[in-house]
């Protein structure tokens, strides 16, 4: 099976170059960029399982380069990497749809084990699917092929943890889903920025639900959220 390919955005060269070396010696390939300007081009001419972008870059910062990338490849992992600690920063991360925000120093064995979790979970987004099609309300859910279909034909692409996420608040209709038990479910991790991003993701369903009036994501203060469907 072939390696899993990175695209790493950091500016430092001797850092870039020691992480670079250090993934390679775990089994994955990278490309890696040390300007800004430069990052957009080569996601275009290649294939990435996960991207690690730096967010203070010379032209052209991080989050700029990370939001081009959802707009070109939402279901593309980011993982923020950066000496940067501001809650602001990572929220804004989380915002345009990272998977992960690490801080520098960090310990080396924690990002290799977080980079294999993320691509796990990718991978579960395809295999573990209990039913291909499911249906909320007017709505349409195909899980394959994380599509959301109103009844007059229009389609909403989903990205994996927005499918992910929408999977199973539609397996628990009209049913409290635990918070936490969501978050180790999709995040794999409990904490106070992970619970952000699913709010975050909770906001995005509840647009793309909108035109059915019927259908109400609400949240159960202290608890969860419930997806719930009028009678």
């Amino acid at each position: 099976m072939a390696n899993k390919r990175i695209f790493l955005v950091e500016d430092d060269v001797n850092f870039g170059s020691v992480l670079k070396s250090f993934l390679e010696m775990n089994d994955l390939d990278v490309d890696w960029v040390d300007d800004g300007q430069n990052a957009i081009s080569t996601f275009k001419s290649n294939t990435y399982n996960l991207c690690i972008l730096d967010v203070m870059l010379p032209h052209v910062d991080g989050f700029t380069i990370g939001a081009e990338i959802k707009r070109l490849s939402q279901e593309t992992p980011i993982i923020y990497l950066t000496a940067k600690n501001m809650k602001e920063d990572m929220i804004n991360g989380y915002k345009i749809g990272a998977d992960d925000y690490i801080t520098k120093p960090f310990d080396s064995e924690v990002l290799i084990y977080k980079i294999k979790a993320i691509l796990k979970r990718q991978q579960s987004d395809v295999k573990a699917v209990v039913e291909d099609i499911m249906k909320v309300g007017r709505y349409e859910f195909n899980q394959l092929s994380r599509t959301l279909t109103f009844e007059d034909g229009t389609l909403i692409k989903l990205s994996p943890k927005e499918a992910e996420l929408l999977s199973f608040l539609m397996a628990n209709v009209n049913h409290v889903v635990d918070r936490n038990l969501t978050l180790e479910k999709i995040w794999g991790e409990t904490g106070y920025f992970t619970a952000r991003s699913m709010d975050v993701y909770i906001t995005k369903l509840r647009k793309y639900l909108k035109n059915d009036p019927d259908i109400e994501i609400t949240n159960v203060h202290g608890t969860g959220y419930i997806l719930g469907i009028k009678s």
